[in-house]
């Protein structure tokens, strides 16, 4: 079958994506996200079945006439759209390469919610580093970034190397130990999800991690890091953390 044009391509999956929603889920989506896009109401599954119908049917589209299209999509302020454009890249990421940087932080930049960045950076910037170690250094800057979802951003895509018991935990210590005095939920949170994560493989590396800065984390960051922790870390973390409350009180 012929590569279809942007905006045809465009028009038919919006189509599929209006059949397939409905208003109920739209509100709830947009409510529970707290976003100010629009939305079809579309179910993850469905989503994913008609974006890989659509891609099945297009087995011709060149590389840069799928990131075309995936900017395009963008340009769009419709959820199910601005997925559809994830997904695509997910479904062919083994093809991106650093120099597709650029625009996978235009995409991070514009998200603006937790569901499209998390997606991104795990399925799609981490894959990339992996492949290509040197990006790290986009990471670095990343983290150091005044948009919060681009410091969690720089976190999260080191997550899937480093659930997996492999991965650079001392880069990820370099990155999150400048923003362990942050206030930033969201911030806090990856912290901590990285760090319970790490804990289910590597505990000592977590524990480690918490005893050293153990004064610095927030409630948030080590309820998370704590999850899988011996008992009697957690209590010696607990009573650093008590003492230095306490010393900050008086």
């Amino acid at each position: 079958m012929s590569t279809p044009s942007t905006a045809s391509a465009i028009r038919a999956l919006d189509a599929e994506f209006r059949q397939a929603g409905t208003v109920r889920r739209a509100e709830g989506t947009k409510a529970y996200l707290k976003s100010d896009l629009e939305f079809h109401g579309v179910t993850s599954p469905d989503l994913y079945r008609i974006v890989r119908s659509f891609d099945a049917s297009h087995p011709g589209m060149r590389k840069a006439e799928r990131l075309a299209l995936v900017r395009a999509l963008w340009t769009h302020a419709n959820y199910e759209l601005r997925a559809a454009g994830i997904f695509l890249l997910e479904r062919h990421q083994q093809e991106l390469r650093g120099r597709d940087m650029p625009l996978l932080e235009q995409m991070l930049r514009a998200s603006r919610t937790w569901a499209y960045v998390d997606w991104l950076c795990a399925k799609v910037v981490a894959p990339l580093v992996e492949r290509e170690p040197g990006l790290t250094r986009v990471l670095r800057r990343w983290a150091g970034d005044p948009d919060f979802w681009i410091r969690r951003s720089a976190l999260l895509s080191l997550l899937p190397a480093l659930r997996r018991g492999e991965g650079d935990f001392p880069l990820f210590e370099r990155l999150a130990v400048p923003m362990l005095g942050e206030s930033e939920f969201f911030i806090r949170k990856a912290i901590g999800w990285i760090l319970r994560e790490v804990s289910k493989r590597r505990p000592a590396l977590t524990v480690t991690f918490v005893r050293r800065y153990a004064a610095q984390l927030s409630g948030v960051t080590w309820r998370e890091a704590a999850k899988y922790i011996p008992s009697a870390d957690r209590a010696a973390v607990d009573a650093i953390r008590k003492k230095a409350v306490k010393a900050a009180r008086s």
